[in-house]
Protein backbone atom coordinates (compact mmCIF):
# COMPACT_ATOMS: atom_id res chain seq x y z
CA UNK A 1 0.00 0.00 0.00
CA UNK A 2 1.23 3.32 -0.96
CA UNK A 3 2.13 5.55 2.07
CA UNK A 4 4.18 8.49 0.22
CA UNK A 5 5.24 9.55 -3.26
CA UNK A 6 9.01 9.58 -2.76
CA UNK A 7 11.80 10.58 -5.44
CA UNK A 8 14.75 7.85 -5.44
CA UNK A 9 17.51 9.97 -6.12
CA UNK A 10 20.33 7.98 -8.42
CA UNK A 11 23.16 8.56 -10.68
CA UNK A 12 22.05 8.61 -13.83
CA UNK A 13 24.73 6.62 -16.62
CA UNK A 14 23.67 6.79 -20.65
CA UNK A 15 22.84 2.82 -21.48
CA UNK A 16 24.54 3.14 -24.58
CA UNK A 17 28.12 2.44 -24.98
CA UNK A 18 27.94 4.53 -27.99
CA UNK A 19 25.30 7.07 -27.79
CA UNK A 20 24.18 8.32 -31.71
CA UNK A 21 27.03 11.14 -32.89
CA UNK A 22 25.59 14.42 -34.63
CA UNK A 23 26.15 13.50 -37.95
CA UNK A 24 29.29 15.75 -39.63
CA UNK A 25 27.54 16.83 -42.86
CA UNK A 26 24.40 16.10 -45.33
CA UNK A 27 26.52 12.61 -46.37
CA UNK A 28 26.60 11.47 -42.86
CA UNK A 29 22.41 11.53 -42.28
CA UNK A 30 21.02 8.80 -42.24
CA UNK A 31 17.38 10.40 -43.88
CA UNK A 32 17.16 11.42 -47.31
CA UNK A 33 18.53 15.22 -48.82
CA UNK A 34 14.97 15.87 -50.00
CA UNK A 35 13.40 15.09 -46.57
CA UNK A 36 15.61 17.76 -45.23
CA UNK A 37 15.09 20.07 -47.52
CA UNK A 38 11.21 19.93 -47.28
CA UNK A 39 11.77 20.61 -43.53
CA UNK A 40 13.80 23.80 -44.16
CA UNK A 41 10.84 24.66 -46.37
CA UNK A 42 7.94 23.76 -44.56
CA UNK A 43 9.14 25.64 -41.72
CA UNK A 44 9.68 28.62 -43.67
CA UNK A 45 6.54 28.28 -44.84
CA UNK A 46 4.83 28.43 -41.52
CA UNK A 47 7.71 31.05 -39.83
CA UNK A 48 7.92 33.17 -42.96
CA UNK A 49 11.44 34.45 -41.76
CA UNK A 50 14.27 32.40 -40.40
CA UNK A 51 18.08 31.89 -40.21
CA UNK A 52 20.41 29.61 -40.05
CA UNK A 53 20.47 29.41 -36.44
CA UNK A 54 17.10 29.10 -35.59
CA UNK A 55 16.53 26.47 -38.30
CA UNK A 56 19.52 24.47 -36.51
CA UNK A 57 18.23 24.86 -33.46
CA UNK A 58 14.69 23.74 -34.69
CA UNK A 59 15.39 21.31 -36.83
CA UNK A 60 17.82 19.55 -34.48
CA UNK A 61 20.40 18.86 -37.59
CA UNK A 62 24.08 20.68 -37.10
CA UNK A 63 24.83 23.99 -38.34
CA UNK A 64 27.02 22.69 -41.00
CA UNK A 65 23.98 20.72 -42.67
CA UNK A 66 21.58 23.58 -42.59
CA UNK A 67 23.98 25.52 -44.62
CA UNK A 68 24.51 22.67 -46.89
CA UNK A 69 20.81 22.75 -47.80
CA UNK A 70 20.41 26.64 -47.75
CA UNK A 71 23.01 26.83 -50.26
CA UNK A 72 21.85 24.19 -52.21
CA UNK A 73 17.85 25.29 -52.01
CA UNK A 74 19.61 29.50 -52.74
CA UNK A 75 21.56 28.59 -55.99
CA UNK A 76 17.77 27.38 -57.17
CA UNK A 77 16.32 30.76 -56.22
CA UNK A 78 14.38 29.23 -53.64
CA UNK A 79 15.49 32.01 -51.02
CA UNK A 80 15.49 35.86 -50.59
CA UNK A 81 18.22 36.85 -48.20
CA UNK A 82 16.32 40.06 -46.58
CA UNK A 83 20.10 40.65 -44.29
CA UNK A 84 22.27 39.27 -42.03
CA UNK A 85 22.50 38.80 -38.01
CA UNK A 86 26.37 39.08 -37.51
CA UNK A 87 27.64 35.59 -39.68
CA UNK A 88 23.87 34.74 -40.22
CA UNK A 89 21.85 35.36 -42.90
CA UNK A 90 18.01 36.01 -42.40
CA UNK A 91 15.73 34.39 -45.32
CA UNK A 92 12.53 33.88 -46.77
CA UNK A 93 10.73 32.13 -49.18
CA UNK A 94 10.63 33.67 -52.62
CA UNK A 95 7.73 32.88 -55.27
CA UNK A 96 9.41 29.67 -56.52
CA UNK A 97 10.25 28.39 -52.46
CA UNK A 98 6.63 29.86 -51.74
CA UNK A 99 5.17 27.64 -54.34
CA UNK A 100 6.97 24.22 -53.67
CA UNK A 101 6.57 24.91 -49.83
CA UNK A 102 3.12 25.35 -50.18
CA UNK A 103 2.81 21.44 -51.87
CA UNK A 104 5.13 19.77 -49.45
CA UNK A 105 3.11 21.32 -46.33
CA UNK A 106 -0.29 20.07 -48.49
CA UNK A 107 1.21 16.43 -48.01
CA UNK A 108 2.62 17.17 -44.94
CA UNK A 109 2.97 19.92 -42.15
CA UNK A 110 5.61 18.70 -39.81
CA UNK A 111 8.02 20.87 -39.53
CA UNK A 112 9.68 19.77 -36.38
CA UNK A 113 12.57 18.30 -35.18
CA UNK A 114 14.32 16.12 -37.74
CA UNK A 115 13.27 11.96 -37.77
CA UNK A 116 15.55 9.55 -38.08
CA UNK A 117 15.72 6.52 -39.93
CA UNK A 118 13.84 3.34 -38.98
CA UNK A 119 17.16 0.89 -39.28
CA UNK A 120 18.90 3.67 -37.36
CA UNK A 121 15.86 3.15 -34.61
CA UNK A 122 16.11 -0.59 -34.31
CA UNK A 123 19.36 -0.33 -33.93
CA UNK A 124 19.75 2.12 -31.33
CA UNK A 125 16.38 0.21 -29.32
CA UNK A 126 17.67 -3.67 -29.50
CA UNK A 127 21.43 -1.70 -28.00
CA UNK A 128 19.83 -0.48 -24.97
CA UNK A 129 17.52 -3.74 -23.74
CA UNK A 130 17.45 -3.06 -19.96
CA UNK A 131 19.27 -4.83 -17.31
CA UNK A 132 18.22 -5.03 -13.88
CA UNK A 133 21.11 -6.50 -10.72
CA UNK A 134 18.96 -6.07 -8.05
CA UNK A 135 18.94 -8.10 -4.19
CA UNK A 136 16.43 -7.74 -1.46
CA UNK A 137 17.82 -4.69 0.08
CA UNK A 138 18.14 -3.25 -3.11
CA UNK A 139 14.28 -3.19 -3.63
CA UNK A 140 13.79 -2.27 0.19
CA UNK A 141 15.29 1.09 -0.28
CA UNK A 142 13.67 1.58 -3.75
CA UNK A 143 10.20 0.27 -2.39
CA UNK A 144 10.49 2.44 0.96
CA UNK A 145 7.64 4.30 0.16
CA UNK A 146 5.46 0.99 0.59
CA UNK A 147 5.12 -1.64 3.16
CA UNK A 148 6.05 -4.91 1.10
CA UNK A 149 6.78 -8.36 2.78
CA UNK A 150 10.05 -10.20 1.90
CA UNK A 151 8.34 -12.88 0.34
CA UNK A 152 6.84 -10.59 -2.23
CA UNK A 153 9.98 -8.75 -2.73
CA UNK A 154 11.96 -12.32 -3.02
CA UNK A 155 9.11 -13.19 -6.27
CA UNK A 156 9.66 -9.55 -8.00
CA UNK A 157 13.43 -9.57 -7.78
CA UNK A 158 14.01 -12.73 -10.17
CA UNK A 159 10.78 -11.66 -12.33
CA UNK A 160 12.70 -8.20 -12.93
CA UNK A 161 15.92 -9.47 -13.36
CA UNK A 162 14.66 -11.75 -15.89
CA UNK A 163 13.23 -8.81 -18.21
CA UNK A 164 10.05 -10.63 -18.87
CA UNK A 165 6.51 -10.00 -18.48
CA UNK A 166 5.18 -10.20 -15.11
CA UNK A 167 1.66 -10.70 -14.11
CA UNK A 168 0.41 -9.06 -11.14
CA UNK A 169 -2.80 -10.71 -10.01
CA UNK A 170 -4.95 -10.99 -6.62
CA UNK A 171 -7.84 -9.28 -4.98
CA UNK A 172 -8.22 -5.38 -5.10
CA UNK A 173 -6.76 -2.73 -2.85
CA UNK A 174 -3.78 -4.31 -2.16
CA UNK A 175 -0.98 -2.55 -3.90
CA UNK A 176 -0.46 -3.83 -7.95
CA UNK A 177 -1.00 -0.74 -9.22
CA UNK A 178 1.34 1.12 -6.84
CA UNK A 179 3.67 -1.98 -7.36
CA UNK A 180 3.47 -1.65 -11.17
CA UNK A 181 3.98 2.45 -11.11
CA UNK A 182 7.39 1.80 -9.40
CA UNK A 183 8.78 -1.01 -10.89
CA UNK A 184 11.03 1.70 -13.12
CA UNK A 185 13.00 2.48 -9.88
CA UNK A 186 15.22 -0.20 -10.65
CA UNK A 187 16.47 1.47 -13.51
CA UNK A 188 19.38 4.35 -12.88
CA UNK A 189 20.45 4.45 -16.40
CA UNK A 190 19.40 6.78 -19.57
CA UNK A 191 18.37 5.60 -22.22
CA UNK A 192 17.86 7.96 -26.39
CA UNK A 193 14.42 8.30 -27.62
CA UNK A 194 14.23 9.93 -30.92
CA UNK A 195 11.97 12.84 -31.85
CA UNK A 196 9.83 11.27 -34.84
CA UNK A 197 11.07 7.98 -36.97
CA UNK A 198 10.94 8.31 -40.52
CA UNK A 199 10.18 4.99 -42.97
CA UNK A 200 9.09 5.22 -46.41
CA UNK A 201 8.93 9.18 -46.40
CA UNK A 202 6.22 8.56 -43.45
CA UNK A 203 6.88 11.09 -40.37
CA UNK A 204 6.40 9.05 -37.05
CA UNK A 205 6.48 11.47 -33.76
CA UNK A 206 7.23 9.03 -30.99
CA UNK A 207 9.24 11.76 -27.90
CA UNK A 208 6.23 11.95 -25.29
CA UNK A 209 6.55 14.40 -22.89
CA UNK A 210 3.54 12.75 -21.09
CA UNK A 211 5.68 9.28 -20.95
CA UNK A 212 9.25 10.75 -21.49
CA UNK A 213 11.34 12.41 -18.59
CA UNK A 214 13.73 14.41 -20.39
CA UNK A 215 17.42 14.40 -18.98
CA UNK A 216 19.85 17.41 -19.11
CA UNK A 217 23.19 16.07 -19.86
CA UNK A 218 26.75 16.90 -21.05
CA UNK A 219 26.92 14.57 -23.67
CA UNK A 220 27.93 17.26 -26.54
CA UNK A 221 28.52 15.03 -29.04
CA UNK A 222 24.71 13.37 -28.97
CA UNK A 223 22.36 13.52 -32.47
CA UNK A 224 19.92 16.55 -31.18
CA UNK A 225 17.49 14.73 -32.85
CA UNK A 226 17.53 12.24 -29.91
CA UNK A 227 16.34 12.95 -26.75
CA UNK A 228 17.79 11.66 -23.09
CA UNK A 229 15.48 10.57 -21.06
CA UNK A 230 15.02 7.82 -17.80
CA UNK A 231 13.24 4.42 -19.37
CA UNK A 232 9.59 5.29 -19.53
CA UNK A 233 6.68 3.71 -17.86
CA UNK A 234 3.76 3.70 -19.82
CA UNK A 235 0.28 3.17 -18.28
CA UNK A 236 -2.67 1.96 -19.61
CA UNK A 237 -5.45 1.56 -17.80
CA UNK A 238 -9.42 1.31 -18.56
CA UNK A 239 -9.16 3.46 -21.66
CA UNK A 240 -7.09 1.37 -23.75
CA UNK A 241 -8.76 0.42 -26.92
CA UNK A 242 -7.43 -1.16 -30.26
CA UNK A 243 -6.27 1.85 -32.23
CA UNK A 244 -3.80 2.82 -29.05
CA UNK A 245 -1.93 -0.02 -30.29
CA UNK A 246 -1.40 1.12 -33.99
CA UNK A 247 0.07 3.84 -35.63
CA UNK A 248 -2.67 7.15 -35.69
CA UNK A 249 -2.49 9.36 -38.43
CA UNK A 250 -3.68 13.28 -37.98
CA UNK A 251 -5.66 13.91 -41.16
CA UNK A 252 -4.88 17.57 -40.70
CA UNK A 253 -1.13 17.01 -40.99
CA UNK A 254 -0.46 14.04 -42.65
CA UNK A 255 1.96 13.15 -39.38
CA UNK A 256 1.48 9.39 -37.42
CA UNK A 257 1.84 9.62 -33.73
CA UNK A 258 3.28 6.39 -32.13
CA UNK A 259 1.56 3.74 -30.57
CA UNK A 260 1.74 3.05 -26.85
CA UNK A 261 4.08 0.03 -27.14
CA UNK A 262 6.70 2.27 -29.61
CA UNK A 263 6.77 5.16 -26.47
CA UNK A 264 7.41 2.01 -24.27
CA UNK A 265 10.31 0.71 -25.95
CA UNK A 266 13.57 0.37 -23.64
CA UNK A 267 11.50 0.79 -20.72
CA UNK A 268 7.90 -0.69 -19.57
CA UNK A 269 4.27 -0.67 -20.25
CA UNK A 270 1.55 -1.45 -17.61
CA UNK A 271 -1.90 -2.72 -18.24
CA UNK A 272 -3.49 -1.68 -15.39
CA UNK A 273 -6.76 -3.28 -14.09
CA UNK A 274 -6.56 -6.03 -17.21
CA UNK A 275 -9.65 -7.03 -18.39
CA UNK A 276 -11.77 -4.28 -17.75
CA UNK A 277 -10.60 -2.57 -21.10
CA UNK A 278 -12.50 -1.11 -23.76
CA UNK A 279 -11.00 -4.18 -25.97
CA UNK A 280 -11.30 -7.76 -24.57
CA UNK A 281 -8.66 -9.21 -23.31
CA UNK A 282 -8.87 -12.21 -26.26
CA UNK A 283 -8.15 -8.98 -28.54
CA UNK A 284 -5.03 -7.91 -26.64
CA UNK A 285 -3.69 -11.07 -26.39
CA UNK A 286 -4.19 -12.06 -29.85
CA UNK A 287 -2.48 -8.85 -30.66
CA UNK A 288 1.16 -9.24 -28.35
CA UNK A 289 1.31 -13.07 -28.49
CA UNK A 290 4.08 -12.81 -30.82
CA UNK A 291 5.55 -9.58 -29.96
CA UNK A 292 6.08 -11.29 -26.45
CA UNK A 293 7.23 -14.32 -28.09
CA UNK A 294 9.85 -12.86 -30.39
CA UNK A 295 11.00 -8.96 -29.64
CA UNK A 296 9.33 -7.43 -32.36
CA UNK A 297 6.11 -5.83 -33.62
CA UNK A 298 4.95 -5.04 -36.98
CA UNK A 299 2.67 -1.89 -37.44
CA UNK A 300 1.21 -0.39 -41.04
CA UNK A 301 0.75 2.68 -42.85
CA UNK A 302 -2.60 3.88 -43.43
CA UNK A 303 -2.11 2.41 -47.20
CA UNK A 304 -1.28 -0.95 -46.56
CA UNK A 305 2.68 -1.26 -46.09
CA UNK A 306 3.71 -3.00 -43.16
CA UNK A 307 7.16 -2.63 -40.99
CA UNK A 308 8.85 -4.18 -38.46
CA UNK A 309 10.08 -2.52 -34.86
CA UNK A 310 11.27 -3.73 -32.08
CA UNK A 311 9.17 -4.91 -28.91
CA UNK A 312 11.92 -4.38 -26.27
CA UNK A 313 10.41 -3.12 -22.94
CA UNK A 314 8.57 -5.37 -20.31
CA UNK A 315 5.49 -5.56 -20.03
CA UNK A 316 3.33 -5.69 -16.66
CA UNK A 317 -0.61 -6.88 -16.38
CA UNK A 318 -2.36 -6.46 -13.44
CA UNK A 319 -5.73 -7.46 -12.63
CA UNK A 320 -7.64 -8.29 -9.73
CA UNK A 321 -9.85 -10.67 -11.69
CA UNK A 322 -8.93 -14.58 -11.67
CA UNK A 323 -5.70 -14.91 -14.82
CA UNK A 324 -7.18 -18.36 -15.86
CA UNK A 325 -10.48 -16.30 -17.09
CA UNK A 326 -8.81 -14.19 -19.66
CA UNK A 327 -6.09 -15.82 -21.21
CA UNK A 328 -5.84 -19.50 -22.22
CA UNK A 329 -3.00 -21.76 -21.23
CA UNK A 330 -0.84 -20.69 -24.64
CA UNK A 331 -0.57 -16.94 -23.77
CA UNK A 332 -0.45 -17.32 -20.23
CA UNK A 333 2.74 -19.42 -20.96
CA UNK A 334 4.50 -16.35 -22.28
CA UNK A 335 4.46 -14.17 -19.30
CA UNK A 336 6.31 -16.60 -17.22
CA UNK A 337 6.18 -14.65 -14.05
CA UNK A 338 2.68 -14.77 -12.52
CA UNK A 339 3.11 -12.90 -8.79
CA UNK A 340 -0.10 -13.23 -6.36
CA UNK A 341 -0.60 -10.21 -4.13
CA UNK A 342 -2.53 -11.68 -1.50
CA UNK A 343 -4.46 -9.55 0.74
CA UNK A 344 -2.23 -7.70 4.10
CA UNK A 345 -1.83 -10.01 7.17
CA UNK A 346 -2.65 -7.86 10.66
CA UNK A 347 0.87 -6.99 11.14
CA UNK A 348 1.29 -5.30 7.75
CA UNK A 349 -1.74 -3.96 8.04
CA UNK A 350 -0.76 -2.23 11.55
CA UNK A 351 2.73 -0.83 9.69
CA UNK A 352 0.70 0.85 7.05
CA UNK A 353 -1.22 2.09 9.53
CA UNK A 354 1.36 3.42 11.68
CA UNK A 355 3.40 4.74 8.97
CA UNK A 356 0.27 7.17 7.43
CA UNK A 357 -0.21 8.63 11.05
CA UNK A 358 3.57 9.06 11.79
CA UNK A 359 3.53 10.82 8.12
CA UNK A 360 0.57 12.91 9.02
CA UNK A 361 1.13 13.71 12.64
CA UNK A 362 -2.60 13.03 14.11
CA UNK A 363 -2.85 12.57 17.38
CA UNK A 364 -4.16 8.57 17.36
CA UNK A 365 -5.88 6.96 20.11
CA UNK A 366 -3.51 3.77 21.59
CA UNK A 367 -5.99 1.08 20.25
CA UNK A 368 -6.99 2.74 16.73
CA UNK A 369 -4.82 0.15 14.31
CA UNK A 370 -6.82 -2.71 15.76
CA UNK A 371 -10.15 -1.24 16.55
CA UNK A 372 -9.73 -0.70 12.66
CA UNK A 373 -8.91 -4.01 11.72
CA UNK A 374 -11.86 -4.94 14.16
CA UNK A 375 -14.22 -2.69 12.03
CA UNK A 376 -13.06 -3.60 8.73
CA UNK A 377 -13.58 -7.59 9.15
CA UNK A 378 -16.69 -6.86 10.96
CA UNK A 379 -18.15 -4.35 7.77
CA UNK A 380 -16.74 -6.49 4.86
CA UNK A 381 -15.74 -9.91 6.38
CA UNK A 382 -13.34 -10.81 4.36
CA UNK A 383 -9.41 -10.38 4.60
CA UNK A 384 -7.55 -7.01 4.96
CA UNK A 385 -6.88 -4.51 2.44
CA UNK A 386 -4.03 -2.50 2.23
CA UNK A 387 -5.97 0.47 0.71
CA UNK A 388 -8.14 0.46 4.18
CA UNK A 389 -5.80 2.61 6.05
CA UNK A 390 -5.34 5.81 4.15
CA UNK A 391 -9.01 5.66 2.55
CA UNK A 392 -10.32 5.57 6.38
CA UNK A 393 -7.64 8.37 7.25
CA UNK A 394 -9.06 10.15 4.24
CA UNK A 395 -12.13 10.24 4.85
CA UNK A 396 -11.88 11.36 8.58
CA UNK A 397 -9.57 14.19 7.14
CA UNK A 398 -12.80 15.33 5.04
CA UNK A 399 -15.08 14.94 8.09
CA UNK A 400 -12.74 17.43 9.64
CA UNK A 401 -12.26 19.68 7.25
CA UNK A 402 -16.07 20.19 7.04
CA UNK A 403 -16.49 20.60 10.53
CA UNK A 404 -13.63 22.55 11.03
CA UNK A 405 -12.09 20.67 13.47
CA UNK A 406 -8.70 19.58 14.40
CA UNK A 407 -7.69 15.83 12.79
CA UNK A 408 -7.97 13.14 15.26
CA UNK A 409 -7.44 9.63 15.04
CA UNK A 410 -10.05 8.41 17.30
CA UNK A 411 -12.18 5.09 17.34
CA UNK A 412 -15.30 7.11 17.52
CA UNK A 413 -13.86 8.80 14.43
CA UNK A 414 -12.88 5.85 12.84
CA UNK A 415 -15.98 4.36 13.33
CA UNK A 416 -17.72 7.39 11.57
CA UNK A 417 -15.44 7.20 8.55
CA UNK A 418 -16.14 3.11 8.37
CA UNK A 419 -20.01 3.51 7.59
CA UNK A 420 -19.05 6.25 4.60
CA UNK A 421 -16.74 3.93 3.41
CA UNK A 422 -18.20 0.36 3.76
CA UNK A 423 -21.70 -0.56 2.01
CA UNK A 424 -24.07 -2.37 3.74
CA UNK A 425 -26.26 -4.90 3.11
CA UNK A 426 -30.11 -3.57 3.09
CA UNK A 427 -33.60 -4.93 2.10
CA UNK A 428 -35.08 -2.78 -0.63
CA UNK A 429 -38.56 -3.18 0.87
CA UNK A 430 -37.84 -1.66 4.21
CA UNK A 431 -38.79 1.68 4.84
CA UNK A 432 -36.99 4.56 5.79
CA UNK A 433 -37.01 5.37 10.20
Amino acid sequence: MEIRQEKIIQSSPISLSQPPENPEGLDSLDIPDTMVEDLVLRRLFTTGTSSLKTLSQVLKLPYPTVRTIFERLRKEHYFEVKGMQGQDYVFTLSAKGQEYARKSYDMCRYNGPAPVSLDTYREVVTSQTGKVDVDRATLQTLFSDLVLTDRLLDQLGPALISQNSIFLYGPTGNGKTSIARRLTRIYNDLVAIPYAVTFDNQIIVVYDPVFHERVETDVHSLDDRWVLCRRPCVIAGGELSADMLELKIDQNTGVYAAPLQMKANNGMLVIDDFGRQILSPEYLLNRWIVPLDRKVDYLSLTYGVKFEIPFQMAVVFSTNLDPSTLADEAFLRRIQNKIFIEPVDPDVFDQIFQRIIKSKGYPCEPDAAYFLQSLCAQSTGQALRACYPADIVTIIESISSYEQTRVEISNENLERAARIYFTNTFNVDEKAS
